[in-house]
């Protein structure tokens, strides 16, 4: 994908999303060389409007041969170097929907510049140093954000706060690597290297790393969310409790066992954490067709949740039919539900070891317990504590596994009193992998495989 920044090439993509007859204003946005001249033939700007850098002008989008109005609008120029991409970059405003910000694009392919790829102004930006690259991929957490959570997180990556940890471990790291080579080129002209000192050293930077990776697992909930599946008996409340919870009626409800014949959908937030929540057809033998497609696929849907919540009728209390539910679920993670708790004048006993939950859902009672509940069995499945205010992804964790690493074995080497030159091989291995994250040292095909995930306007 770097190859074609190579070729100087002007690209241009519709930067905002396009639904029919939704949005009052789309854009479309033009990157390099000929992206002003570009602008200059297709826009036209009543009066004495000056054309100048960051400055919003008011006109019509023509069609350069024809004249022909296509729409009204508000052209934005950012010249380079000020611009995201360093390069000079012209956006469209124009009214939303399809057909103006189409046709407007179309008029730009057909002027000189080519259809983006994904990821392309920000990949860009990128390669000319406008931003490093957990910048880049916080910019794409930032726009598929589920929760305010996992948006505060993004935008501490686009302010650098992972980039400046990771940046002054390998700049310790570099300066441990110059001493020791220092020592291999000109030993007789320097004092002994106080290998106890580096020996410090290497143990604090694994210290550092052991908290950046603690944010991993948080990281992959905010981006993610949990998936959480409500199981049980037919009529136990499960349609009840997912209205509640979601404040909505999602799920219908009546008293006869059986109504809900497939799994039913809703996405919440919970302590910051997106959650998808899904309602589940009653388990239970059943010769009717239509309801064993609905077992099935809640059975299915058991078996796939991060999070199961097991729901038992206080009424009925503990049957044989819920410990045959429960030898099926038994190895997920499980949160007990006693609900219909209303209408009981005393709570059955559960033969359960998992959190146990009282609910009236029917009454929106209970619902603060059980979000409690499930972060606080998040808490301790899945999120280590770091005290920071952002989160690593995959990549930026697998990278910091293997800086790890390198420095274990550079610790090893130091204890096994092997030569100088043992040491640099290792720390040069972790210096690498540190390079990775901010891509300071990075591959193409890393690169394709991270903006290839991108919009194509972004």
């Amino acid at each position: 994908m770097s190859e074609l920044l190579a070729r100087g090439d002007t690209i241009a993509a519709i930067a905002t999303a396009v639904v029919p007859q939704q949005g009052s204003v789309g854009i479309v946005r033009v990157s390099g060389d000929r992206a002003q001249s570009i602008a200059r033939r297709l826009f036209r700007a009543p009066g004495r409007q000056v054309w100048e850098s960051h400055r919003i002008l008011y006109g019509t989008v023509r069609h350069p041969e024809t004249q022909a109005v296509i729409d009204e609008a508000l052209l934005l120029l950012m010249l380079a170097p000020r611009s995201f991409t360093r390069e000079d970059v012209v956006e469209f405003h124009c009214h939303g929907g399809i057909m103006a910000v189409q046709q407007v694009l179309q008029l730009c392919l057909e002027n000189g510049a080519r259809l983006a790829q994904p990821g392309e102004f920000t990949l860009r930006a990128f390669l000319n140093g406008r931003i490093d690259l957990t910048q880049a991929e916080s910019i794409s957490d930032l726009v598929g954000a589920k929760s305010v959570a996992a948006a505060a997180s993004a935008l501490a990556g686009l302010q650098g706060k992972l980039a400046t940890p990771i940046r002054a471990l390998r700049a310790q790291c570099l300066d441990i690597l110059a001493e020791i080579e220092a020592r291999v080129d000109f030993e007789e002209d320097l004092p002994p290297l106080d290998e106890g000192s580096i020996g410090l050293e290497i143990e604090q930077l694994l210290d550092d790393i052991d908290r950046l990776e603690a944010t991993a697992s948080r990281g992959e909930l905010l981006r993610t969310g949990l998936k959480v599946a409500i199981v049980g008996r037919p009529n136990v409340g499960k349609s009840s409790l997912l209205n509640a919870w979601s404040q909505s009626d999602r799920a219908i409800v009546t008293d006869l066992p059986g109504t809900t014949r497939d799994v039913v959908e809703s996405q919440l937030v919970v302590g910051g954490i997106p959650v998808q929540v899904l309602d589940t057809a009653g388990i239970r033998e059943t010769f009717d067709r239509v309801e064993q497609l609905g077992v099935d696929r809640s059975k299915a849907a058991a078996q796939q949740a991060d999070l199961v919540l097991f729901v038992v009728d206080a009424q009925t209390g503990w049957t044989d039919d819920d410990a045959e539910i429960y030898e099926q679920v038994r190895h997920r993670s499980i949160i007990a539900i006693v609900n219909k708790v209303d209408v009981t004048p005393s709570v059955p006993d559960i033969p359960l070891s998992e959190p146990l939950v009282l609910t009236a859902a029917a009454k929106n009672q209970g619902i603060d317990d059980l979000e409690k509940a499930i972060l606080d069995r998040v808490r301790a499945h899945h999120v280590r504590a770091a005290n920071l205010d952002f989160t690593i992804n995959q990549r930026q964790a697998a990278a910091l596994t293997r800086a790890k690493f390198s420095l274990q074995q550079v610790r090893q080497t130091i204890e096994d009193d092997l030569p100088l030159d043992f040491w640099t091989i290792d720390l040069r291995g972790a210096i690498q992998a540190l390079g990775e994250i901010t891509g300071e040292e990075i591959t193409e095909s890393v690169l394709d495989r991270i903006f290839s995930r991108f919009c194509i306007g972004k």
